[in-house]
């Protein structure tokens, strides 16, 4: 193999990036942001053909509390999906965020978002007298996750690059 090859070869081999990385880290979010997007859509358009077809799981009075933790679950999911967008948008707008800090908040963006939703969604699917399942105790900890991401992300917004338009402005 000619070195001319080899160079070539190298440069098309992907190279291994750090867990960190942010390029790495924006496209995941992105990812999780419009799939999440699109499997809520989904899930509210379900929910609408529950109502539509006036299924009595669903729309009965006994199962009032069904329907409020499956709305809950669509549109706590919906509203995470475009959280991470949000995230994505950071973390291209903060380049000299800590990584520590960027790692911890994704990782906690990505908890909340599974478990938020998540407790809704089995919280609705068995309902005890009125009472969501078991699955309700998901949403705190989920909470508690979101909670965790947004004040990192917040603190990381004193990095914000000046010439950024995203960027807080600064007294001179």
């Amino acid at each position: 193999m000619s070195t001319a090859s080899k160079a070539k070869a190298a440069a098309e081999t992907p190279t291994p990036t750090s867990p960190g990385d942010p390029a790495d880290m924006v496209r995941r979010h992105l990812q999780v942001g419009w799939w999440s997007l699109l499997a809520f859509l989904v899930l509210g358009l379900g929910l609408e053909a529950l109502h539509g077809f006036k299924i009595a799981a669903y729309l009965d009075v006994s199962n009032a509390t069904r329907r409020l933790m499956w709305t809950l679950a669509h549109a706590h999911g919906t509203l995470l999906g475009l959280v991470h967008l949000g995230f994505a948008l950071t973390l291209r707008s903060v380049p000299a965020w800590p990584v520590r800090q960027r790692s911890a908040a994704s990782v906690c963006l990505c908890g909340a978002s599974v478990l938020m939703p998540g407790g809704f969604l089995l919280g609705g699917v068995f309902v005890y007298s009125g009472d969501p399942g078991l699955g309700i105790v998901l949403v705190p900890v989920g909470g508690a996750l979101l909670a965790a991401a947004v004040l990192l992300a917040a603190l990381a917004t004193k990095h914000a690059a000046p010439d950024d338009p995203a960027a807080p402005a600064r007294k001179r």
